[in-house]
């Protein structure tokens, strides 16, 4: 999966939170939304002088960020409630991305067939 094809199915799984999503999908994702922060930081900084785009940037992304864990998370055949752990400081943090970086079931599991690479 490329960058491109990443962003454009989770955001139109913007509020998908069934299925599966594989690896690159999570990660092209993750570091879209970085990008897009750092850009929207970056104009704040020089127009603004506060956080105004970077609020709306996050607000705007949080919901496609929640629903593309719960899918990575059942990729691994795992509840998207696991993403609760990220309130439990540093350890809960490495807990998550271990999961984040496990490869994904071959076969089809309880939250339905592998991705489709």
């Amino acid at each position: 999966m490329t960058f491109e094809d990443s962003i454009k199915t989770v955001l139109t799984k913007y509020a998908t939170f069934t299925g599966r999503a594989a690896r690159p999908e999570f990660w092209w994702f993750a570091l879209f939304g970085f990008i897009v922060s750092l850009i929207a930081s970056f104009i704040d900084a020089i127009l603004f002088g506060i956080d105004i785009l970077g609020t709306i940037v996050g607000l705007a992304l949080i919901v496609p960020q929640l629903a593309v864990a719960t899918r990575r998370l059942h990729d691994i055949d795992k509840s998207g409630w696991w993403q609760l752990l990220i309130l439990v400081p540093v350890i809960g943090w490495i807990v998550l991305i271990y999961f984040y970086v496990q490869p994904g079931q071959a076969s089809a599991n309880r939250f339905g067939p592998p991705p489709v690479a």
